[in-house]
């Protein structure tokens, strides 16, 4: 899309105005002198959905595993031009996602009606509805208002809309319905939880008090405002600090990235609730103190994860956005990145990624 008219759009939605004709395509192009390679296989944003559409038969936090295919499969299509060994890299990801490596599977799931497997398998064929889709969005209206789990219901809800706005023949009744019941498992959710040290231990953010006053946190209430924050939060990231909670610096990117789509794709009513809801999510992250004593500094890779020495190297931090949130970082941070007119911070940003990867 053009980057200036998504600015003024998002600093003048009023309830439920969207502008006809103004979104495009997002993408970098692929480079013509080149030949033309394939990407992430389309079989993957199908068992992805799939996955998001049975996962509250698990747990709100299965969402994960289907929304972590479709993420890699929007990668190829945002970055078509990328080494070989990246996508091969993400799919390696996705396959142990469906062979059920994942920890937000049934390994944390103590009474599950189904197994990872099951996740992915194909629906019965249905005719598609996409005026269904807006029902995601009516989903997600019931619990925007504050953080959930780290803003996985906008994350969520978010990466389903994306895929089945840009992919309309897969918004069957099977896939709608079940999506819906993923995000409404997050009414009554927490904001997520934060470590305070060992004093303390973990504290669920609804029991933080956090200040009346001014606490440093940048103030925002339109996208570009968030964008600016989030940016700069990871452009003056210093791994030597380590923290834990709030799903650390990769969920206030991915938060803040959803909700750029929520904008791009046709529910702008819904971004006032949203950043404001983020802006708490990036304050409570802000209360946590640094245990690096404890645990040392955060690991981190050598290289960018759209690199090929990224996915070859034997010393790639497995710990850091395990699985399900490499690619979910990945595909977010493109699309966080795209909604700000600013090449210079954009670069900087992209140069600091590998601090969260």
């Amino acid at each position: 899309m053009n980057r200036n008219k998504f600015l003024k759009l998002s600093t003048s939605i009023i309830g439920g105005l969207t502008i006809p004709g103004l979104w495009e395509p997002r993408v970098h192009a692929a480079d013509p002198t080149k030949p033309e390679r394939v990407a992430v296989d389309e079989t993957y944003l199908i068992k992805g959905l799939n996955a998001m559409a049975r996962a509250h038969r698990m747990s709100s936090m299965a969402g994960h595993l289907g929304a972590s295919l479709v993420a890699g499969y929007f990668i190829g299509q945002q970055r078509p031009d990328l080494e070989p060994e990246v996508y091969r890299g993400i799919q390696g990801d996705l396959d142990r996602v469906m062979a059920g490596e994942s920890v937000f599977g049934t390994k944390m799931t103590k009474a599950s009606k189904i197994t990872d497997a099951e996740l992915f398998e194909d629906f019965p064929q249905q005719k598609a509805n996409p005026s269904g889709i807006d029902a995601i969005a009516e989903a997600l209206a019931k619990n925007i208002k504050t953080p959930r789990e780290s803003g996985h219901n906008v994350i969520f809800a978010s990466i389903a809309i994306h895929a089945l706005k840009e992919r309309p023949e897969f918004a069957t009744p099977a896939i709608l319905g079940g999506i819906c019941k993923l995000i409404a498992l997050f009414d009554n959710a927490h904001p997520g939880s934060g470590y305070y040290g060992k004093a303390k231990g973990r504290i669920k953010g609804n029991k933080i008090q956090l200040p009346e006053n001014d606490d440093g946190t940048p103030q925002y209430t339109d996208v570009k405002g968030m964008v600016d924050a989030v940016l700069d939060a990871i452009i003056t990231h210093d791994p030597k600090i380590h923290v834990q909670g709030y799903g650390g610096l990769v969920h206030v990117n991915n938060h803040a990235a959803a909700i750029t789509d929520l904008a791009q794709y046709g529910y702008p009513e819904l971004v006032p609730a949203a950043i404001a809801s983020h802006h708490q999510h990036l304050r409570l992250w802000r209360t946590l103190p640094n245990v690096a004593d404890e645990f040392g500094p955060e690991p981190f890779s050598a290289f960018g994860p759209y690199t090929a020495a990224y996915w070859t190297s034997d010393k790639l931090p497995y710990d850091r956005a395990l699985l399900t949130h490499r690619v979910k970082t990945m595909f977010g941070f493109d699309e966080l990145a795209e909604a700000i007119d600013d090449a210079a911070k954009e670069k900087q940003a992209y140069d600091k990624l590998r601090y969260l990867m």
